[in-house]
C-alpha cells in the first residue's frame, strides 16, 4: 500500500514538472520576446553619442558590468523572487497589484462596492482583516481621500506608459533588426531601405492581429528559443575567439571605473544601458497566462544565461575592435559566414517581442474599460479556448499609425531607446510603489521590509529614470506626452463616471413611489419583460421615474439590473449573480447584481437574457421555499442585521441543481418532497459614496419540505409559485426590453473653468465617439429604449 502511494506521489511530481516545463517553453514566445531582443540595441544606444569606445576597454567593461548587475538585480531577484509572489488569484500586472490593495485596505474608488463582494471565492485575503495590530501605513491610507486618489493616478501613470511602450517597443524592435542590412548594402542605399522595410513589417503586424495570436502562437515559443541558443551561441564564439578574460569585466568595480572616467556622460549614458531590462514587466504582467514556477524556470535557466553571454560575447568582440568601420551594433560582431541567417531570426523574433507588447496594450485597455477609468471600445475575443486573447480595433490602428510616425519621424535607434527607456522605467517605479505597499497591506510584513525593499530598488530605478529624463529633448518627451495624453483621457472619464454615480445615488426614488404606481394614476402593466439597467445596487433609478412620468406604462416583470466590476480578476459563474426581490411578490419586481472580475469576459446579450431568466427563476423558487418554512427551518444562523426597509435580501444564485424538474419549467406533476440547497445570502446593504462596509451575514441554507405540514397552506404556496412562474414565462414569451438611460453630462453652475473644460468639452465628446451601452451590449434596437438624462454635477 505504502510503495503504491510513493509511486503515485512521485507520477504526480512527474507530471507537475512535465507541466511547469512545457509552460516554460510556452512562456518564451509570449513573455520573453521583448526582453530577448534588447541585445539588438543596448551598446549601440550607449555608444550614441554620450560616451566614446576607446583602447582601455574601460567603457566597454563598465557597461557590460552595468547590464550584468541590472539583469540580476532588476529582472532576476526583484521580479522572479518578489514582484511576482504578488499575484492576484494568478494573475499579474499594475491592476492586480491595485486590485490586492483594493481589498485589503479601504482605497478603492470604484463605485457601488458592496460587502456582498467580499464574500465571493476569488476575494481572498491572505489574513484576516480584523487584526488587532493594524498597520499604522493602512490606517493613514484609508483616512486620507487624497492619498485614494493619488494611487489611482498612480496607477493610471504605470497604465499610460504600458500603452506608451506598445508604441515604441515595436518600432524600436523591428527597427533595430532591420538595420542589419548596413552591412550588406552601401550607406546611400540602406538609408532608403530600412525605414521602408520596417513601416512594412509593421503594417503586416498590425493588420495580422484581428486574427488572434493563438493561430500564430504555435511558432512563437520555438522562434524565440531559436533567437535565444543563436545569441548565446555567438556570445561563447566572440568570448573563445576574442577575449576570453571578458568575465573579468562582470566585477562592480569596473562600473566605478567606467563613471569616474566618463563622469556626466557616463551618468547620461545609463539611458542606453537601461534598455537591457526592457521587456520584465511583462514576465509580471504575463503571469495569468502561465505559471509562478514556468516564468521563474525559464528565466533563471534559459532566458538569464542566454542574455548574459550575448552581452560578454559583444563585449568580447568590441575589446578587440576598436575602430570599426561601421558604428557599433549587435551585427558588427556577427560573422560574415552566419549574418543573413541571423537577420532572418532577429526579424521574427522583434516581430514575436512587438506581438507580445501589443497583445498587453489591449489587455491593460480591456481591464481599465472594465473598471471604469476609459472609455468604451470594441473587445473582440479571438479565441473560445484561451481566456484573454482579445483585439481591440480601434486601439490597433491608432497604436500602427503612432508606430509608423515614431520609426519615419525618430529614423535611428538612439532616439527611439530614449523613449523607450522613460516609459520602461516609468513602470518600474510603479510597480515598486506599489509592491511595498502589497508588501505591508497584504503579506503584513514590517513597515521596515517594504522601506528597504522601496529604497534598495527604487534608488536603482530612480538612477536610471534621471538618465532618461535627462533625454527629454532627444526623444524622451514621447512618451511624458503620451502619457499625459492618455492619463487626461483616463481620468475624465473615471471622475464624470464617478460623479454620475453620485448623481444617481442622491436622485433614486424610494420603494414607496414604485409600489403606489397602479391603475388608479393611469399606470398600466405591459405583457414582457423589462430591464432597466443601472449603475445603483440599491433604490430605483432616477432614469425609471423618469421613463414612467412620460410613458406611463411599465412590463409587467421588472428587473432592475447592474452590470458592475469587482476588484477581482475573475468571478466564478456560479457567484456571478445576486438576485432580489424589489418590494412584494405580487409586484413582480426583482433586483438583479451581475458582478464581473477586471479579466472576465461580458456575456452576449441573448445568453445574458436566457441566463437572467434562468436566475430569476431559481431564486423565486429558492424564496418561496424560504417564506414557506421560516427561519425555524434554516440551519447554521447567525445573527443578522436589520433589513432595509426598501427590499428584501439578496441571494448568490449559482448553478444549483435542483431535484426532479427545473423551476422554471412548469409541469402538473407535484414538487418533489425534499429539497436540499445551498445558498450564501447576504443582507442587502445601502450605498454610500464613501463605501463604507456595512455589516452583513454569510449563511448556508438547508431545507426540508414535512409532509406532515397542512395540505391546505402546502397547495396554496405552491399555487402562488407556479402563478409567479408562469408569470415570468409568460413575460419572457412577450418579450425583452432594454431601458437604459442615455445621458448628458454637465457642471453646475460656478463650477471652476477646470471643470467645466473637462465635463462639458472632455467627456462629452468621449461619450459621444465611444462606444454607447446599448452597443456594448449588443442590444437590438427593436428592443432598445433609451431614456434621456441630463446629469448635473
Amino acid at each position: 500500500m505504502d510503495l503504491e502511494l510513493g509511486k503515485s506521489h512521485d507520477t504526480s511530481k512527474k507530471d507537475s514538472w512535465k507541466t511547469a516545463l512545457l509552460l516554460a517553453y510556452q512562456s518564451l514566445g509570449v513573455v520573453y520576446g521583448d526582453l530577448s531582443t534588447s541585445p539588438l540595441y543596448v551598446y549601440k544606444s550607449t555608444f550614441a553619442e554620450d560616451i566614446q569606445h576607446s583602447e582601455t576597454n574601460e567603457e566597454i567593461y563598465g557597461v557590460l558590468s552595468f547590464v550584468f548587475w541590472t539583469l540580476t538585480l532588476v529582472p532576476l531577484f526583484k521580479y522572479v523572487f518578489v514582484v511576482l509572489r504578488a499575484d492576484d488569484n494568478g494573475e499579474g500586472g499594475t491592476f492586480a497589484l491595485y486590485s490586492l490593495i483594493c481589498r485589503h485596505a479601504k482605497v478603492s474608488l470604484l463605485p457601488n462596492r458592496q460587502v456582498a463582494d467580499e464574500a465571493l471565492s476569488t476575494y481572498k485575503l491572505e489574513h484576516h482583516p480584523e487584526k488587532k495590530n493594524s498597520s499604522g501605513v493602512k490606517l493613514y491610507l484609508e483616512k486620507h481621500k487624497l492619498l485614494h486618489t493619488a494611487l489611482l493616478i498612480l496607477v493610471l501613470l504605470g497604465t499610460c506608459m504600458v500603452i506608451g511602450d506598445g508604441v515604441l517597443t515595436p518600432a524600436i524592435s523591428v527597427f533595430s533588426a532591420v538595420s542589419g542590412l548596413e552591412l550588406s548594402m552601401s550607406k546611400e542605399h540602406h538609408q532608403y531601405a530600412v525605414i521602408p522595410i520596417t513601416c512594412l513589417i509593421l503594417v503586416c503586424l498590425f493588420a495580422l492581429q484581428h486574427y488572434g495570436t493563438h493561430r500564430v502562437g504555435f511558432f512563437f515559443a520555438p522562434i524565440v528559443l531559436t533567437w535565444l541558443l543563436c545569441i548565446s551561441s555567438l556570445g561563447l564564439y566572440n568570448i573563445i575567439h576574442w577575449n576570453p578574460h571578458v568575465y573579468q569585466a562582470l566585477s562592480p568595480y569596473y562600473m566605478f571605473k567606467f563613471l569616474k572616467k566618463t563622469r556626466k556622460g557616463g551618468w547620461m549614458s545609463l539611458g542606453g544601458i537601461l534598455l537591457c531590462i526592457t521587456g520584465s514587466e511583462a514576465m509580471f504582467a504575463d503571469l495569468g497566462h502561465f505559471s509562478y514556477s514556468a516564468i521563474q524556470t525559464a528565466f533563471t535557466f534559459l532566458v538569464y544565461p542566454a542574455l548574459i553571454l550575448a552581452y560578454m560575447g559583444q563585449a568580447a568582440y568590441l575589446s578587440q575592435h576598436h575602430h570599426t568601420s561601421y558604428q557599433i551594433s549587435f551585427y558588427v560582431s556577427v560573422p560574415e559566414s552566419v549574418r543573413w541567417p541571423v537577420l532572418i531570426i532577429a526579424i521574427l523574433a522583434s516581430v514575436v517581442g512587438s506581438q507580445a507588447i501589443i497583445s498587453g496594450t489591449f489587455s491593460i485597455i480591456n481591464q481599465s474599460q472594465s473598471l471604469g477609468c476609459f472609455p468604451r471600445v470594441k473587445v473582440v475575443h479571438t479565441s473560445d479556448k484561451i481566456h484573454g486573447q482579445i483585439y481591440i480595433p480601434e486601439i490597433n490602428w491608432v497604436l500602427m499609425i503612432l508606430c509608423i510616425a515614431v520609426t519615419i519621424g525618430f529614423r535611428d535607434t538612439k532616439h527611439m531607446g530614449n523613449a523607450s527607456g522613460l516609459a520602461v522605467m516609468t513602470v518600474m517605479l510603479v510597480t515598486t510603489c506599489l509592491t511595498s505597499l502589497v508588501i505591508i497591506l497584504c503579506w503584513h510584513k514590517p513597515p521596515i521590509v517594504a522601506l528597504l525593499f522601496l529604497l534598495f530598488f527604487g534608488s536603482i530605478e530612480l538612477l536610471y529614470f534621471s538618465a532618461s529624463l535627462t533625454k527629454f529633448t532627444e526623444g524622451a518627451w514621447l512618451p511624458i506626452l503620451l502619457a499625459l495624453f492618455l492619463m487626461t483621457i483616463m481620468f475624465v472619464w473615471h471622475y464624470a463616471t464617478i460623479k454620475k454615480y453620485e448623481f444617481d445615488l442622491h436622485n433614486k426614488v424610494s420603494l414607496e413611489w414604485l409600489l403606489a404606481l397602479g391603475p388608479s394614476l393611469g399606470i398600466a402593466r405591459v405583457p414582457g419583460i423589462g430591464l432597466v439597467f443601472t449603475d445603483l445596487t440599491s433604490g430605483i433609478p432616477a432614469n425609471f421615474s423618469r421613463f414612467v412620468t412620460n410613458l406611463p406604462a411599465f412590463h409587467r416583470v421588472l428587473v432592475f439590473v447592474c452590470v458592475k466590476s469587482v476588484p477581482v480578476p475573475f468571478v466564478p459563474p456560479a457567484e456571478r449573480y445576486l438576485v432580489g426581490r424589489v418590494g412584494p411578490a405580487a409586484h413582480r419586481s426583482y433586483r438583479c447584481i451581475v458582478r464581473y472580475g477586471y479579466r472576465d469576459v461580458h456575456q452576449d446579450v441573448d445568453s445574458f437574457e436566457s441566463e437572467l431568466v434562468s436566475k430569476l427563476a431559481d431564486f423565486i423558487y429558492y424564496d418561496w421555499h424560504r417564506s414557506q418554512h421560516g427561519p425555524g427551518a434554516e440551519d447554521d444562523i447567525v445573527s443578522h442585521s436589520n433589513e432595509s426597509t426598501s427590499e428584501c435580501r439578496l441571494a448568490v444564485i449559482g448553478t444549483v441543481a435542483f431535484p426532479g424538474t427545473p423551476a422554471y419549467e412548469i409541469e402538473e406533476s407535484s414538487q418533489p418532497a425534499s429539497v436540499s440547497i445551498g445558498f450564501s445570502t447576504v443582507e442587502s446593504v445601502t450605498d454610500v459614496i464613501e463605501m463604507e462596509p456595512v455589516r452583513a451575514v454569510e449563511r448556508r441554507v438547508r431545507f426540508a419540505i414535512d409532509d406532515d405540514s397542512e395540505s391546505d397552506v402546502r397547495t396554496d404556496m405552491e399555487l402562488q409559485l407556479r402563478e409567479e412562474l408562469q408569470d415570468l414565462l409568460a413575460a419572457q414569451e412577450a418579450g425583452t426590453a432594454f431601458i437604459l438611460g442615455h445621458s448628458h453630462v454637465r457642471t453646475k453652475q460656478g463650477s471652476s473653468v477646470l471643470k467645466r473644460l473637462a465635463i462639458n468639452f472632455g467627456y462629452n465628446f468621449l461619450r459621444r465617439n465611444c462606444r454607447g451601452a446599448d452597443v456594448a451590449l449588443k442590444v437590438p434596437p427593436v428592443s432598445l429604449l433609451e431614456v434621456g438624462m441630463v446629469y448635473v454635477v
